[in-house]
């Protein structure tokens, strides 16, 4: 039996968890939490920039012309990452900046995505440190040191040349972690972070993370994306056919309202004509063939039928007639003084008309559309 040759195990997926950066290993210093590789400071200058713009984006365009007196690096070869602001109160405008070669950058992501972690942010590792009320903070291990600042900036070099660094700087007072110092350098308070790794990680990528511009993170366009959209595009189709199905709804419900206010004020006006069968020609036929507009026949019913609905219990028509502009009902009433309270009505209702009795007791109602 012949055995082909096993291809290697691609690099299993890490979605989550605090991660350092040795050399070209990616190690993993604590599984829970946010993704987020610890990179080595000594690769990054963290710089404290006025920047007194008013949005981000001319913060970001005015960053190269800021810096450029405070790099060794041309700018068109280095990555710039606008951080969080250092002072709030005492310097509003004061923000930190990253600034590590492109080459590097671009290095760090394609390792980061080959290890499955192209989602993780990227920390200089020196934000880890408690920031000091003023002087340094040191850290020292496996002969490498860790400075951070208190105007918020930080660096690594290696724990042979902390001394001369800390001369350098005029002799800033010194809160020590990690192995000790050397003897010739006074230290002001040893004692341990008490922060949780995860909490100092957390701290550290909200003042400074240099995935940004270029090396942002790109999310592809997801199947969940394209489901969101497919439900915004289905929910908006959706509303529109609920908008038309409620304007035909509400029309025909309209419709069938002014329909049942017709027959009511047919019914007043003639309640012994029979209004079954075709509505519209069953009124039609009430309209006299004379001269005469009809378009005001029915206008002008409805406010003579509004101005008597209080007595239509106490009248009977028996005859409608609709001549020129002028409509007329015959009434029956059963009360003497139903022509005066008639009268009053169409005064009230503001309709041209009058109500006369008759010596046979009926009551003739004229009303004019004029």
């Amino acid at each position: 039996m012949t055995h082909g040759v096993r291809s290697p195990e691609p690099p299993s997926p890490h979605a989550a968890g605090l991660w350092t950066l040795a050399g070209d290993r990616l190690i993993i210093v604590d599984a829970d939490g946010p993704a987020t590789i610890l990179v080595p400071t000594e690769r990054v200058r963290l710089l404290a920039v006025d920047l007194p713009l008013p949005n981000r984006a001319r913060r970001l365009a005015a960053l190269p012309f800021a810096i450029e007196d405070q790099v060794a690096e041309p700018i068109d070869v280095l990555h710039l990452a606008l951080g969080g602001k250092l002072d709030p109160l005492e310097a509003p405008a004061r923000y930190l900046v990253g600034a590590v070669r492109d080459e590097t950058m671009a290095d760090w992501v394609r390792l980061a995505e080959s290890q499955g972690l192209g989602d993780a942010a990227m920390v200089p590792d020196a934000l880890l440190l408690p920031r000091p009320g003023q002087g340094w903070t040191v850290e020292i291990r496996e002969g490498r040191a860790l400075v951070l600042a208190a105007d918020g900036t930080g660096f690594a070099l290696p724990a042979p040349l902390l001394q001369a660094a800390w001369e350098a700087a005029g002799c800033p007072r010194l809160y020590h972690l990690g192995e000790p110092v050397g003897a010739e350098m006074p230290v002001q308070a040893t004692s341990p972070d008490p922060r949780t790794l995860q909490a100092r990680a957390a701290i550290a990528k909200a003042e400074l993370d240099l995935r940004q511009g270029a090396y942002a993170v790109r999310r592809p366009r997801s199947s969940g994306a394209l489901r969101r959209l497919g439900w915004i595009v289905a929910l908006g189709a959706l509303a529109h056919v609920a908008i038309a199905g409620a304007d035909a709804l509400m029309l025909s419900i309209i419709a069938k309202r002014r329909a049942a206010e017709t027959r009511e004020l047919v019914a007043i006006a003639a309640p012994g004509v029979d209004l079954s069968g075709d509505f519209q020609a069953r009124v039609t036929d009430l309209l006299p063939s004379a001269t005469g507009a009809p378009d005001r026949f029915v206008p002008l019913l409805a406010r003579l039928s509004a101005a008597l609905s209080p007595m239509a219990g106490s009248l009977s028509t028996q005859a409608i007639r609709f001549e020129g502009n002028v409509l007329t009902i015959d009434c029956a009433a059963s009360a003497p003084d139903m022509a005066t309270r008639i009268a009053a009505a169409l005064r009230g209702a503001n309709i041209k008309g009058q109500a006369t009795a008759s010596p046979a007791g009926t009551i003739r109602i004229t009303a004019s559309a004029l």
